[in-house]
């Protein structure tokens, strides 16, 4: 919104006009939510660290009770900051809105889980399931009623991947299937934040490609080139990938082990409703299962774990679940796997990105 006004002053001086090239705008997005939450982040640690602190749950190896008390929530920060950012940057088209408003809700949820977490004093407590479906199936109705305004007669449908603009069709059970990707997303998210960096390292790589995804559907001849469905205003996404990509790197300086704050279920839980709007937005929701295939593996690795104990009567498939504890267990020190685990994120990312071109 600020980058409009800017523009407009371009007859002013040459200077301003630098805020009408959408590349532009992602930089300087990056840089902006990059140093505010690098600043308000120390602020945050100093001044509120001892009053929202982290509780450690008993279903995590014995060697994470060291980090009892370590700073939690600063997802209130580094969210709150990405969405400020992109507000200032981005056009207020409905893609935009969209976006922010479901980040934004789902960061609220997991805000009100941390602070019932922190006045019971342990890791249970929270929303209850159901509340946050409620949630969930409003934000699926909202992308639903955006779609009809955006897509037209594509509202209700997602892109299959590998075949040029073939698209699956699924009536008002889309709004269902928006919900499911929004929680699964979130969840997948919320299992992967059990390491120090881990969560925040893994997403970035996702946000980058479907950034560079949202770049390529709001022009016309590179989504032509690509047979990828043009959308008007995907561009201004870029701005909201960027803006979180800058937060999230800025709160990676002080999450990086070992840990001066965890992002808490506030950070968790927006970050994964952030990667499904772009997903969602985008008509990519399927690729979004490739580009976070670590979050995919993590929360499979809980389920497998779940309907092995329950069919062998107490046996585990894994020693420990989520995926990253059982190599905790096995021994691996947490740095390595939490960079062995980018490198995968990145592989993944990767991957998905390329099937753009397989189609």
């Amino acid at each position: 919104m600020l980058a409009d006004f800017l523009v407009s002053l371009r007859d002013a001086h040459i200077a301003f006009n630098l805020f009408s090239y959408l590349t532009f705008r992602a930089a300087i997005s990056f840089i902006v939510s990059f140093a505010l939450t690098y600043y308000l982040l120390g602020l945050y640690i100093r001044r509120w660290g001892k009053r929202m602190y982290e509780r450690i749950s008993e279903d995590v190896p014995e060697r994470h009770k060291v980090k009892e008390g370590t700073p939690s929530s600063g997802g209130v920060v580094f969210i709150s900051v990405a969405l400020l950012t992109t507000l200032l940057f981005a056009s207020p088209v409905p893609e935009i809105l969209a976006a922010v408003t479901a980040t934004a809700v789902m960061g609220a949820m997991g805000l009100a889980d941390d602070l019932s977490k922190l006045k019971r004093r342990d890791k249970k407590g929270g929303l209850p399931k159901k509340v946050k479906l409620l949630f969930q199936l409003a934000l699926g109705l909202m992308f639903a009623l955006v779609s009809l305004h955006i897509f037209g007669e594509k509202a209700f449908t997602t892109q299959l991947l590998f075949f040029k603009n073939y698209f699956i069709h699924m009536g008002w059970l889309y709004v269902l299937f928006v919900a499911l990707v929004l929680a699964g997303t979130s969840n997948g998210v919320n299992l992967t934040d059990g390491l120090d960096g881990l969560a925040a390292g893994v997403v970035l790589y996702p946000l980058v490609v479907f950034g560079i995804i949202a770049y390529i559907e709001g022009n016309s001849k590179f989504a032509h080139y690509l047979n990828v469905l043009y959308i008007k205003n995907a561009g201004q996404l870029v701005v909201f990938a960027t803006a979180l990509a800058g937060s999230l790197v800025a709160f990676l300086w002080y999450n990086a082990h070992p840990a001066e704050i965890f992002m808490g279920d506030t950070g968790s839980q927006a970050l994964g409703g952030a990667l499904a709007s772009l997903a969602i937005l985008t008509k990519q929701e399927i690729l979004l299962a490739i580009a976070g295939g670590v979050l995919v593996l993590e929360t499979l690795s809980v389920a497998l774990q779940i309907w092995y104990f329950r069919l062998t009567g107490g046996r585990r498939l894994f020693l420990m679940a989520p995926l990253h504890h059982h190599f905790e267990k096995l021994g691996w020190p947490e740095v390595k796997i939490v960079v062995r685990f980018w490198i995968l994120s990145l592989l993944f990312s990767l991957i998905a990105l390329s099937t753009l071109k397989i189609r």
